[in-house]
């Protein structure tokens, strides 16, 4: 993997967050663990993507990584304490990086060992995600998928295991990665985006269209949120871009009480056609404004 680069395996770019790096983790994971992916090919990727964010995921070595590349985390001076070209570096010595240095032997799999790089034991980053007790339980993961609205509310559904009908109860807040212990199984939960609204955690993001005049005049704007639909004012002289929050108007949180919040951002829609009156007004406003820079 030395030439190899760690943002694209993960699949974001350079400046992404350290909750962007999580969560691009935490999907590829589910998607490719030896547990849920029995293919080799799966195998192999789930150790792209554990070294992968094994460096990203940890400030320091992200940072040594944007300096020297994977090249810093190769060789023999990078896992065993030996002279490498980056022997001197203290994130590439010592042959463990953090919870991260051996390899997993999966239970029920007729022995066969998975070797995830050196690097990551992938229950504990599980446990990182869904709280403890992963490890110790192996038990069968199904995965299900609900609508962004059930996400909201919570939802009961009436599923199908082992020829067994059952209601398994979602609660409010979850989101994909989402994980529910359910009798002698967990559940895996994908939550189908919405293109209205925009996730980000327990906040939602959402985009309204307002006209010039509107942004100069001021106005009210009815907004949907995901319960029901509030107005707000837009304050005269409203910018492009601006976010005005409604506090308590996001999704439930999962592990907490409360809820987050809705953040309406404000974009200003420029005609593209004006007649000639609206332009002969356009033209009058500007030259009776001493600021041309309006915005």
């Amino acid at each position: 993997m030395a030439n190899q680069d760690y943002y694209s395996i993960l699949g974001v770019s350079k400046s992404a967050s350290a909750e962007e790096l999580k969560r691009a983790y935490r999907k590829l994971a589910l998607q490719y663990h030896p547990d849920r992916n029995k293919t080799k090919e799966a195998e192999e990727k789930f150790k792209e993507i554990n070294k992968a964010y094994e460096v990203l995921g940890d400030p320091q070595k992200r940072q040594t990584y944007d300096q020297f590349g994977a090249a810093a985390f190769e060789g023999p001076g990078a896992g065993a304490g030996g002279q490498g070209p980056f022997s001197g570096n203290p994130f590439a010595g010592g042959g463990q990086y953090g919870p991260f240095s051996y390899t997993y032997t999966s239970g029920g799999n007729n022995g066969q060992d998975f070797d995830f790089g050196g690097f990551s034991d992938p229950f504990d980053i599980f446990e990182q995600f869904f709280g403890g007790g992963f490890r110790q339980a192996r038990r069968p993961v199904y995965s299900l998928t609900i609508s962004f609205a059930d996400a909201v509310k919570g939802v009961e559904r009436e599923v199908t295991i082992e020829n067994k009908k059952q209601k398994i109860k979602i609660p409010a807040g979850v989101d994909t990665g989402s994980r529910i212990r359910f009798e002698t199984y967990d559940v895996v939960l994908d939550v189908i985006p919405d293109k209205h609204f925009q996730r980000e955690g327990a906040d939602i993001i959402t985009e309204e269209e307002i006209t010039f005049p509107q942004a100069v005049l001021g106005m009210q704007l009815e907004v949907r949120t995901v319960d029901d639909s509030v107005k707000i004012k837009i304050p005269s002289g409203t910018q492009p871009g601006t976010l005005i929050r409604l506090s308590g108007k996001g999704m439930p949180r999962l592990r907490s009480s409360g809820r987050g919040d809705h953040y309406v951002k404000i974009k200003i829609v420029v005609p593209k056609n004006v007649n000639k009156r609206q332009k002969e007004l356009l033209e009058e406003f500007d030259k009776s404004t001493d600021n041309k820079k309006w915005f």
